[in-house]
Order: C-alpha cells, then sequence, then structure tokens
C-alpha cells in the first residue's frame, strides 16, 4: 500500500519513535512510547510531541486514499497530561470531498484514557501519491 511507504519515508515520525499500527482507507493508527525526549520542563509530555503524533495518524489517514493529501488547517484540545508509557492516535474520516477532507484524531494513553483531540482538515491534490513517491525514492 502506497501510504505505508508514504510513512516510511517521514522521517520526523521515526525521530519522534511512532510506529504505524493500522491503516485503511480514511482510517490510521499509530502509537510513540513515550521517552525522556518527549518530555517538557515540567516532566510531562510536551504538547509538540503530542501534536506530532496526532499529525502523522492524520497524514496517513488523509493520503491513505492514494491521491496526495497536504493540511490546511489542524488544532488540538488537551484533556490531561501524562509521562510515561505509550500513546496512541487513531485518525478518522469525518468527510470527504474530491478537493477536501476532514479527520478527527484521539489520542489516548496505553488505558484508553483520552488525552487530547486533534481535529485536521486537507486540500487534496489531483497528483497520485504512488507518482509523487516515485519521485522522492529516486
Amino acid at each position: 500500500m502506497e501510504v505505508e511507504k508514504y510513512f516510511m519515508l517521514d522521517r520526523f515520525a521515526e525521530h519522534l519513535g511512532i510506529v504505524l499500527v493500522e491503516t485503511y482507507p480514511g482510517y490510521a493508527k499509530v502509537k510513540m512510547r513515550i521517552g525522556k525526549e518527549h518530555l517538557n520542563g515540567v516532566g510531562i509530555v510536551h504538547g509538540g510531541a503530542i501534536f506530532s503524533l496526532a499529525d502523522c495518524a492524520f497524514a496517513i489517514a488523509s493520503n491513505s486514499h492514494g491521491t496526495v493529501a497536504l493540511a490546511i488547517s489542524a488544532a488540538i484540545s488537551f484533556f490531561r497530561a501524562t509521562q510515561e508509557g505509550e500513546l496512541f492516535a487513531e485518525a478518522r474520516e469525518i468527510a470527504k470531498t474530491p478537493r477536501l477532507a476532514t479527520y478527527e484524531v484521539t489520542v489516548t494513553d496505553g488505558e484508553g484514557e483520552p488525552i487530547a483531540l486533534f481535529q485536521g482538515t486537507v486540500y487534496r491534490k489531483k497528483e497520485k501519491l504512488s507518482d509523487i513517491l516515485k519521485k522522492t525514492v529516486n
């Protein structure tokens, strides 16, 4: 599946330790084991790390139809802090037209407790993901 190749080329996700758990059209689930590099100055997971985890799930889900999709807006609300274990982000497609698509991403801890809610919208370009990946890999 092209979206899995896309994820494998995401160097930032790799740097953060984000792992793909599952994907299918309009959906993606990723996880990240919390390490000291994910913590802020008061010892809890940095909001930017949580946003990046959610954004990664969003990117995979929105590109899962094989059409290049790029974020045009994103917002997150944080519910509670965490400092250890694993975090999971599940992205679900809410609406899709030929040019725009909106996704909701729920971030939870290892016990399934909600940590954050992310919503994002993408612009769906005309280019096929497979064509872009050919250029990137070569």
